[in-house]
C-alpha cells in the first residue's frame, strides 16, 4: 500500500468518528470537531473544550488489516440470538483490559 492510500485509509476513519460525533451531539459545530493531519501528534480527533466535556473520549484512529483476530472475536459475539449488545474484553500479558464494540453503540453510549 503506497504512503498516499495509507493517509486517505485513516482519513477515512477520522472523517467517519468526526461525522458520527456531530451526529451524536447535534448541538455540537463542526468547528468543535476536526480531524488532525497525518502525523500530527496528539489525538486524531480534535474536540474543542465544550465538545471535550461533552464527549469525554479521546480517539485515537486505526485503519488496518492486522486486527482481523478482533474482528472475529466481535463476530463471535455478535451471534447470540439474544439481542445483548455484542461486545470484546480483551486482555495481553501486563496490559489493562480492553472492550470493543461497534461505534453506533459506542456513540449511544456516551451521548
Amino acid at each position: 500500500m503506497t504512503p498516499t492510500s495509507k493517509k486517505r485509509k485513516s482519513a477515512l476513519l477520522q472523517n467517519l468518528v468526526r461525522d458520527k460525533i456531530l451526529k451524536s451531539f447535534p448541538h455540537l459545530k463542526p468547528e468543535d470537531v476536526i480531524t488532525a493531519n497525518n502525523g500530527q501528534n496528539g489525538p486524531d480527533i480534535k474536540l474543542s473544550k465544550v465538545a471535550r466535556k461533552l464527549v469525554g473520549v479521546n480517539f485515537e484512529c486505526k485503519n488496518q488489516n492486522k486486527m482481523k483476530t478482533i474482528y472475529d472475536w466481535y463476530k463471535q459475539s455478535s451471534k447470540s440470538a439474544n439481542k445483548l449488545m455484542p461486545c470484546v474484553a480483551m486482555k495481553m500479558n501486563t496490559r489493562e483490559p480492553l472492550v470493543v464494540i461497534n461505534l453506533d453503540d459506542f456513540m449511544d453510549l456516551i451521548k
